[in-house]
């Protein structure tokens, strides 16, 4: 029988645990990747932002959200949630964490008010299991080197989003 992850609000965990996390899922030069551009300085949304813990109560995973506008070729700022990053541990990969994080943080989402979310990652697996597609993105930008196909968005009605535009921080 499979146990159900763990989460709690991100909020509760030592900041320095979740440093060390991303530290060992992603490589401490993981700093210098565009989503950190992305993001800017902004901090990350409480409300949207988890840890997972396994059965010791060690931290295994995590999720931040973050605010982030795209910006429209007319100067209009159109405000989002930057999903990620999704960290698990190496050694507790493949128990459903990652899942976990992820559906916790769409669940948290106001439904009387969701922004589109947005994400860089794996098209198959983030549009398979939660609706995130790249198919409206193809000519939005960022500020610095990304994979175009990997620029995802998940909304429940895409025709409010811009055809273009240079996604960065809320501030």
């Amino acid at each position: 029988m499979a146990i159900e992850p763990s989460l709690i609000p991100l909020d509760n965990v030592d900041p320095s645990l979740v440093e060390e996390l991303l530290d060992r899922a992603f490589e401490p030069e993981r700093r210098g990747r565009t989503a950190y551009k992305v993001r800017g300085d902004a901090e990350w949304l409480p409300a949207l932002s988890f840890a997972a813990v396994d059965e010791e109560q060690h931290v295994v995973g995590s999720i931040q959200c973050w605010p982030v506008a795209l910006t429209d070729p007319d100067g209009r700022r159109h405000p989002m949630v930057m999903v990620g990053p999704v960290a698990v541990l190496p050694e507790a990969q493949g128990r459903g964490f990652g899942k976990a994080l992820v559906t916790a943080a769409i669940s948290a989402m106001n439904p009387k008010a969701p922004l589109p979310m947005v994400m860089i990652g794996d098209p198959e697996y983030y549009g398979r299991f939660w609706g995130f597609t790249n198919a409206p993105t193809g000519e939005w930008d960022l500020p610095g080197p990304f994979e175009q196909h990997r620029l995802l968005v998940r909304c429940d009605n895409a025709a409010v989003l811009p055809q273009q535009g240079m996604l960065g921080p809320w501030a």
